[in-house]
């Protein structure tokens, strides 16, 4: 079983900078315009898309409202959604996450040293990483959403993975050294997937997937990992209150 540990304490130290205004000028406006590009997209690409998934289907998109065109339906909102929250992720990530981390250092971590240890170049890797392992993946579990409590499940899995792995990398770039990035990520591994699995659930809540989770979740692990490199740095106590 997973300790959730500093998780909690995160999680609440994070909600006092969500709507700090610095941070939502930075991040609202990449995601703003994330959520316009995918309603434009699903707006132009819906009945080509569904057209095509219905025939897998073995279905013809002027049939009429059969079982496979509804399912076909359903699998074009998931997949277009997916790809929506997805993009905000990346977006906070590589846009916002600087900033960010800046703020929740000065608020809940002043005294924490910066080393410098990660690079820009070594955030879009991290980035890209992260897309190429997510976007075969959740591509193989579509075939799930047959059995919904299965697809469920192991979307909100999948998700947590990805989460994690976006933001951990920035999280720690500014103040850890190269050595304390890799030592953070592999001591602190559980705790990392347990918060992407805690905020999860909310990608499934419409608009609030795509407008502020993923700020939300890029300040969550902010806290979390910064926590953490103040634990492996002997440092106590992790974070002053929120």
């Amino acid at each position: 079983m997973l300790r959730l540990g500093p998780i909690p304490g995160a999680l609440q130290r994070a909600l006092s900078i969500l709507f700090a205004p610095r941070i939502l000028a930075l991040a609202t406006l990449p995601l703003f315009v994330a959520a316009l590009a995918w309603i434009a997209i699903g707006v132009a690409a819906w009945h080509p898309l569904v057209a095509t998934i219905a025939g897998w289907f073995g279905a013809a998109a002027d049939a009429g409202i059969t079982a496979q065109l509804v399912l076909a339906s359903v699998v074009a909102a998931v997949m277009i959604a997916a790809l929506a929250v997805a993009t905000g992720l990346v977006a906070v990530a590589v846009l916002a996450m600087p900033v960010i981390v800046r703020t929740v250092a000065a608020r809940h971590f002043p005294t924490l040293a910066a080393h410098d240890g990660g690079t820009v170049a070594g955030s879009f890797a991290n980035a890209l990483v992260a897309v190429a392992i997510f976007v075969p993946l959740w591509i193989v579990t579509l075939p799930l959403l047959a059995v919904p409590p299965l697809y469920v499940a192991v979307s909100l899995m999948l998700n947590a993975w990805f989460t994690q792995r976006m933001f951990r990398y920035d999280a720690l770039a500014m103040h850890a050294s190269g050595d304390e990035i890799r030592t953070v990520l592999r001591r602190g591994r559980g705790r990392l997937f347990a918060l992407g699995l805690l905020l999860s659930p909310l990608s499934l809540v419409p608009v609030f997937n795509i407008l502020v989770l993923p700020i939300y979740a890029g300040i969550a692990f902010a806290e979390l990992c910064l926590a953490e490199l103040v634990a492996l740095r002997g440092g106590a106590p992790a974070a002053r209150p929120a």
